[in-house]
């Protein structure tokens, strides 16, 4: 199989970018045909189909997912290829560092290690993406191509699925050395979830549950199924955020991480579920070839220094 050129990956990336033939013409600044021309070409050398047309465009087969994603992996190590050779001689990072994170991580865990991160390393320019925990969620973004680390909740060894009140899919990955699409992980903390309702109710496991979408996953299914006084969520919303405002507004009650509870204020109490309470892994995730750069690895130091 002939190697595939920067030029012709960017050219897959840009299709699956933009949804289209022409549109990423537009983009490289190609001509419709040139592109077809390019993507024709790869498909012959890695012997299978990357997109298939359809009304609005092109999307990629479930060959062409994988293809492009490795193809935007592979593009970024041109990218910071200088970086890396700079920073090693010199000792000073710079570049952009893409960084997807959770809501409540992004907003509680990352803030004070970039601030230190930045502070020993201004070249560095960090971009951070919120990406909701569902289907890939965060990882994904990772397995995508689109970002170097992650801020991921990680589970226990299974695959994330319905098991929280709310009984969506979350897009936690199994904690340990190798995570779905060859992904590397590392714990940075454990947070146990406390039940938070109404400041002052009398009998708050009396109020209807509140929850969100993410709220649930492999690490919690067991403990949710066994807890008989917790009801079936009647009320959605859509973060953890919203939740809590919520809760304060006395519309109910929500079982919340400790991460999600930073946001409290007064007009809540929250109560511990004791040792059996349910816990989840915060943690990174990262590519193979990102974990060895200079800047991820800086970002992972600082996140552990922060995690304690």
């Amino acid at each position: 199989m002939a190697d595939l050129s920067p030029q012709e990956l960017r050219v897959l990336a840009a299709v699956a970018d933009s949804g289209g033939f022409s549109a990423a013409g537009a983009a490289l600044g190609l001509t419709q045909s040139a592109v077809s021309h390019s993507v024709r070409g790869s498909e012959a050398k890695v012997g299978a189909v990357l997109f298939e047309p359809g009304r609005g465009g092109a999307s990629p087969t479930p060959a062409g997912e994988r293809v492009v994603a490795l193809a935007r992996r592979i593009l970024r190590m041109y990218e910071v290829l200088g970086a890396e050779a700079r920073g090693a001689g010199r000792g000073a990072l710079a570049g952009v560092l893409r960084i997807a994170a959770f809501r409540s991580a992004a907003l509680h865990l990352l803030p004070p290690a970039l601030e230190r991160l930045t502070a020993r390393h201004p070249g560095i320019r960090p971009e951070v993406r919120v990406v909701r925990e569902l289907g890939a969620g965060t990882a994904g973004e990772v397995a995508a191509g689109r970002a170097d680390l992650a801020i991921a909740t990680l589970n226990a060894g299974g695959a994330g699925g319905p098991g929280g009140p709310g009984g969506g899919a979350t897009g936690s990955v199994p904690a340990g050395a190798a995570a779905p699409g060859r992904l590397l992980t590392g714990v940075l903390r454990e947070e146990a979830y406390a039940l938070v309702h109404p400041a002052g109710h009398p009998d708050p496991r009396s109020l209807p549950l509140l929850d969100w979408d993410e709220n649930c996953g492999s690490y919690t299914r067991d403990w949710w199924r066994a807890q008989d006084w917790i009801p079936r969520a009647t009320v959605k919303a859509e973060d953890d955020g919203m939740v809590l405002t919520m809760v304060g507004r006395g519309l109910g009650m929500a079982i919340l991480p400790e991460l999600s509870l930073r946001e409290a204020t007064d007009a809540v109490d929250i109560t511990g579920l004791g040792p059996s309470g349910p816990v989840r892994r915060v943690g990174y995730v990262t590519a193979p070839e990102s974990a060895s750069t200079l800047a991820v690895r800086a970002l992972i130091r600082e996140l552990r220094s922060e995690a304690g």
